[in-house]
């Protein structure tokens, strides 16, 4: 059986996934019910504040469509002959899981913190699924180790081309450490693709998201894991300019609502988490 607990976060953003099967019309913007069987929450999870269908509303648009836009990202540059896909703080992501046929044609790596990584392969073992020789689950003390140097010791080639995926991190980081990352996405093999979210400053969120993710900081930082991070668009591009990563662009909230969730009627729409890819 699993032991130990898997990251609080993670966790959350699996039963987001599951609630916009469970809640949320079709066309669902991202299919994800395996996280639910990972997590195998205890009766009454949906009752929890975080879960409260109106309260989680932009939290789970903004989860499934960060997802799936990094999917949609990676099917693209597999087709153009992309051999590897690099998950920076994967939690408890599905992909492997949910889609083999595309995931089997790639060398799949998972970086996450080493006891979430433990519960995730052993709960993969248990509900059959196993751990196929294409998916590198990536354990990494990230205060003692360098993500980077397990990554490639994990086998990972980085002279070859490379989808890298950062969703959900760059909040819990410095804009030092973000600017470390960025530095060595820039060392990537011509052609590589790297995308990351990151949060908008409050001032730049619309009024009424603004109280919610405050509410939400300071819960993290309750919780032992404060934001430590938030960048207007201007200032991530030119960061990621500044560190060697030329060719950039934001990809905004409302490119991502015109994309995923145009012609909905029912208020799903992303929050203030907004995306940046560079390609080298």
């Amino acid at each position: 059986m699993a032991t130990g607990t898997p990251d609080h976060t993670a966790v959350r953003v699996a039963l987001w996934r599951a609630l916009h099967v469970e809640l949320d019309a079709p066309p669902h913007v991202l299919e994800d019910v395996v996280g639910l069987k990972l997590v195998a929450p205890e009766e009454g999870w949906r009752a929890r504040p975080d879960m409260e269908p109106s309260r989680s509303l932009r939290s789970r648009a903004s989860i499934v469509a960060r997802a799936r836009f990094v999917e949609d990202l990676v099917e693209e540059s597999a087709r153009r002959g992309v051999s590897q896909y690099v998950l920076l703080g994967a939690g408890l992501d599905t992909f492997a899981q949910r889609r083999p046929e595309l995931a089997s044609r790639l060398q799949v790596f998972e970086v996450e913190r080493a006891d979430t990584q433990a519960w995730k392969r052993a709960r993969l073992l248990e509900l059959g699924f196993g751990v196929p020789e294409w998916l590198h689950l990536v354990p990494v003390d990230f205060e003692k180790q360098s993500w980077w140097e397990e990554l490639v010791r994990a086998g990972f080639d980085p002279a070859r081309l490379a989808v890298i995926a950062s969703l959900g991190v760059a909040m819990y980081l410095t804009k030092e450490a973000n600017a470390a990352t960025l530095r060595q996405m820039a060392k990537l093999a011509p052609g590589s693709t790297f995308a990351m979210s990151f949060m908008l400053p409050f001032e730049l969120m619309e009024p009424s998201e603004r109280p919610g993710m405050e509410a939400a900081a300071r819960g993290a930082s309750a919780a032992g894991t404060p934001f430590l991070s938030a960048f207007a668009p201007a200032e991530l591009l030119a960061l990621a300019r500044h560190e060697g990563l030329q060719r950039v662009a934001h990809v905004s909230g409302e490119k991502l609502r015109q994309r995923y969730f145009a012609g909905r009627d029912d208020g799903l729409r992303p929050g203030s988490e907004e995306l940046m890819v560079a390609t080298t």
